[in-house]
């Protein structure tokens, strides 16, 4: 028993220093928007190409009537050469709400879906039609969950450029407004920044460290179609990721960056939703049934398990320390308050049910009334 617990305490420990080091690396280079696009001293005649690219502000919409009412003012204010939302199928209303916002406001203009092809996914199907029918040389695909602050689009448009980037993504700052939100909500936050170094993510190789959010993404028109749009990667769960992955295989650049105080979301409303939310998609991400089990796991011992086993062998309590110092990290660089820290420790237990439905559901998945095999 002495010798489970010494090397269950020695792997929960390595994985923290992990985590730790990772972010540690992040808090200096994990990019804001707002610091990409401040970047260096642009020229008169970098100013008025920004100024002269027209930009389409795309979003795909299915049952989103709890989001529009709050989000799409957003968009509108962003001075967008056109706001095109593409109502795919929705039940809820969503499409009456579009159409009478229409009917008085020009700037808004809104598409009916064509019915879901075999071998897509609902998203990646509205996206490649909201692509099609875009006529910007900027293309930015947003999610109805997704609020703007003003100087949003600017803010992309210069960091785009100011990288050089094919595609630049952006990861919103969560809100959540129910206890069940935080303690899954932010998890996104600590994953991303405690595990992807942000200078790994630059660089040519390898291509799997990197990553996008389907939240965010912004390309120029003749990269997103050199690269395969959302065509290529018709089928994906991880739509975002894939993309991501694609387009630096193939020698593209993604920069990535941290919505703070330009870009906000709500993901979910509460906590059966967020189970559901992250259900379709966790085990696509682990890669394997036993590796998400697995994944799960460490992070039971190390955040949760830590507590207790400190009361029998006083190490641990470094263990438990330091899970709650990450967690406050991660939210500090991702814009959120530190002391939701204290709700880390319940975190993996809230994670069950969505580890259990995702392994019940075995890569398929049910989402907005659509089930995938």
């Amino acid at each position: 028993m002495r010798l489970v617990l010494d090397v269950a305490f020695w792997v929960s420990a390595g994985f923290l220093a992990l985590g730790w080091s990772v972010a540690l690396v992040n808090a200096f280079s994990f990019p804001s928007l707002a610091r990409l696009a401040r970047g260096r001293t642009r020229t008169a005649d970098e100013e008025r190409s920004d100024e002269t690219s027209s930009a389409s502000l795309l979003i795909p919409a299915r049952d989103e009537i709890a989001n529009l009412p709050d989000n799409l003012a957003t968009w509108l204010a962003q001075g967008a050469d056109e706001v095109l939302v593409l109502d795919d199928g929705s039940s809820d209303g969503t499409a009456a709400f579009l159409q009478a916002w229409s009917a008085r406001d020009e700037r808004l203009t809104v598409l009916h879906g064509a019915p879901l092809p075999a071998g897509w996914t609902g998203k990646n199907w509205a996206c490649h039609q909201l692509a099609d029918a875009a006529k910007g040389e900027l293309l930015v695909f947003t999610d109805a969950d997704v609020r703007w602050e003003r100087g949003a689009l600017d803010a992309v448009r210069r960091a785009l450029r100011e990288e050089r980037a094919d595609l630049l993504t952006c990861w919103p700052r969560q809100r959540c407004d129910t206890l069940g939100e935080r303690l899954l909500v932010p998890l996104v936050d600590m994953l991303l920044i405690s595990s992807l170094p942000a200078p790994l993510a630059r660089a040519p190789r390898p291509v799997s460290a990197t990553g996008a959010n389907g939240q965010l993404m912004a390309w120029e028109r003749d990269a997103y179609h050199r690269f395969g749009g959302h065509r290529a990667i018709r089928s994906e769960v991880l739509d975002d990721v894939r993309m991501a992955q694609r387009t630096k295989r193939a020698g593209g650049h993604v920069a990535l960056s941290l919505g703070r105080e330009l870009v906000s979301t709500r993901m979910y409303q509460g906590y059966r939703e967020a189970v559901q939310g992250f259900a379709k998609n966790v085990l696509s991400a682990a890669g394997a049934p036993s590796l998400l089990v697995a994944l799960w796991s460490l992070n039971l011992l190390t955040y949760t398990l830590a507590w207790p086993l400190a009361l029998m062998d006083p190490r641990w309590w470094g263990v438990a320390a330091g899970g709650l110092g990450l967690r406050a990290l991660t939210n500090r660089i991702a814009g959120r308050s530190p002391a939701e820290a204290v709700l880390q420790p319940f975190a993996p237990l809230a994670l069950a049910p969505v580890v259990a439905l995702a392994l019940r559901w075995r890569g398929g998945y049910v989402w907005r009334g659509r089930r995938y095999a």
